[in-house]
């Protein structure tokens, strides 16, 4: 069996632990046994439980096998998809049935966008690599990586995975009409997605051009700065997080404000990312020089006009 294919197979296998006791319990959930009884009683920390040992657990253990955490980045994509359906199905819930289906809808529609970027990025391949952040973890934590990376990578993952799900939750709890509220919320959401989806396109092409490049001998492009990278140094993260932060408004229209915890924790992870990933490409000489001028000229999340333009403007109307 080629590896492109066991490591699909391993992927697809994974979750069943979850998914089967989740379906067991939905199929007995009539009968007064304590274990049912308390699943019925307790979604929100049986959701937990199943998460930690079955990604957490089953997936640090899949890790240390292969000597790769790839498979994270591919549920990334995923587990908000399960945990809205887990949510929605859960006998617990009360939701109205509208809100939901825009939910549900929309998560798929975020989850096939970002699928598909993983993949392409990836050249349609499964586990190919893992997160280059991963790999520079691994180097700095040396033998004690085996463990750190239990908490590094796939507990961290719970926080912000449940955090940034909450308001899938708050959702299926709270029945009450729709309102102007939930069309801001569906209005922000799609745009955080198609913002996502051009920057990531826009990216990929760029990538793959400079392949082209390089294989053909030429010099690289050192910088993609056209499209929403004109606007912005990191489009496809201001994208991501206008998504979670849309999905926020819709708990926080049904009362529950303490959900904006989640974006928050999740928008200063992705703000530490960027620092990595700026402070990766100042390593690679044959873009330094322009990289730092872009820099200073281009906004670093928000798509905004260039300094040098806005220069310019108050030139002209001074």
């Amino acid at each position: 069996m080629g590896r492109n294919l066991k490591n699909a197979l391993i992927a697809f296998l994974a979750p069943l632990p979850s998914i089967l006791f989740y379906t067991s319990f939905l199929n007995h959930q009539q009968q007064q046994h304590p274990i049912w009884s308390w699943c019925h009683q307790h979604p929100f920390l049986l959701v937990n439980i199943l998460f930690f040992f079955n990604i957490n657990v089953l997936f640090w253990i899949i890790s240390l096998i292969q000597s790769s955490n790839w498979m994270i980045d591919v549920y990334w994509t995923v587990i908000p998809v399960l945990l809205v359906h887990y949510f929605k199905s859960h006998p617990s819930s009360q939701f109205n049935f509208y809100r939901s289906t825009v939910i549900v809808v929309l998560t798929w529609i975020w989850s096939i966008r970002l699928t598909h970027s993983y993949f392409r990025r990836e050249k349609w391949q499964w586990g190919a690599r893992e997160d280059w952040r991963f790999t520079d973890l691994a180097q700095q934590y040396g033998k004690t990586w085996w463990w750190v990376s239990f908490f590094a990578v796939y507990l961290i993952q719970q926080v912000f995975l449940i955090g940034v799900c909450l308001p899938m939750y708050i959702v299926h709890t709270v029945n009450q009409p729709l309102n102007i509220w939930d069309t801001a919320g569906s209005a922000v959401c799609l745009t955080g997605i198609v913002i996502a989806y051009f920057a990531d396109t826009q990216l990929h092409k760029f990538v793959t051009q400079n392949e082209k490049l390089k294989q053909a001998g030429k010099p690289l492009v050192p910088n993609l700065e056209t499209g929403l990278w004109f606007y912005s140094r990191h489009p496809n993260y201001f994208g991501e997080q206008v998504w979670w932060w849309g999905l926020v408004i819709f708990g926080w229209n049904l009362g529950c404000t303490w959900v904006v915890v989640g974006a928050v924790v999740n928008s200063l992870c992705l703000g530490y990312v960027t620092i990595l990933v700026e402070r990766k490409m100042l390593k690679q000489e044959y873009r330094v020089e322009q990289y730092k001028r872009y820099q200073k000229s281009t906004s670093v999340w928000v798509p905004w006009f260039k300094s040098s333009v806005i220069d310019v403007l108050k030139e002209k109307a001074s």
